[in-house]
């Protein structure tokens, strides 16, 4: 079983990596390998059109441009399991996650039909995180996660999205012009919630991991 696990973070030791590699640490207990990448230490863009994946005969499911993310898509083809975290700027995940989202979708879609030409099937796990409240999210960014987990769904495997609301954004608030929050209330919620963030992420790394193992049974 291999699990590939990307951090869609330009922070590689905060929020979303800390439940990112919760969820790393689940996988493995459910017996997966794992590979665990800093999208934001590659370099790449998004879709270039350059069409060599819809040319009759080219190679289905094949990113032909070469910068660092070609092989990592093909290792995301062959892998079990896919775990992707993202903070939400602006109210959208980050420019690499969309990126990498167009490169992988593209390659694998059909443009006689619409179809999909992958076969295989990759279980998702997808870990948002954000300074707004769960209320707040739920009221607004909802919908928006719902059009991601979608998208996912072309890898044919089971999709799980899980959301850590109202996240610390530094550890001392009084350096920076952040009067907008409460630094007693994020800190508050870094003691009591995001423990059970932590655990979440790990129970998903290890529910999407264990659901493989059990479909090769």
């Amino acid at each position: 079983m291999k699990t590939i696990i990307f951090n869609g973070s330009p922070r590689k030791n905060w929020n979303t990596a800390m439940l990112l590699k919760e969820a790393e640490k689940g996988a493995r207990e459910a017996g997966s390998e794992t590979e665990y990448i800093d999208l934001y230490d590659l370099q790449f863009t998004g879709c270039r059109s350059c069409m060599a994946c819809k040319r009759k005969d080219g190679e289905r499911c094949k990113c032909f441009w070469k910068d660092d993310l070609s092989s990592v898509i093909d290792r995301i083809f062959q892998a079990d399991s896919l775990i992707i975290g993202s903070p939400i700027y602006l109210g959208e995940i980050t420019s690499q996650v969309h990126a990498l989202i167009e490169r992988l979708h593209f390659c694998a879609l059909s443009y006689d039909d619409y179809s999909n030409y992958f076969k295989g099937k990759v279980n998702v796990g997808i870990i948002l995180t954000m300074n707004a409240s769960k209320a707040y999210f739920e009221q607004s960014y909802l919908g928006k996660a719902k059009e991601v987990e979608q998208i996912f769904r072309a890898l044919n495997g089971n999709v799980e999205v899980y959301a850590a609301c109202d996240t610390l954004q530094v550890n001392d608030y009084s350096k920076f012009n952040m009067a907008g929050f409460s630094e007693e209330h994020k800190k508050e919620m870094r003691e009591k919630q995001f423990p059970v963030d932590l655990e979440e992420a790990f129970r998903l790394g290890k529910r999407l991991a264990r659901s493989i193992a059990w479909g090769m049974r």
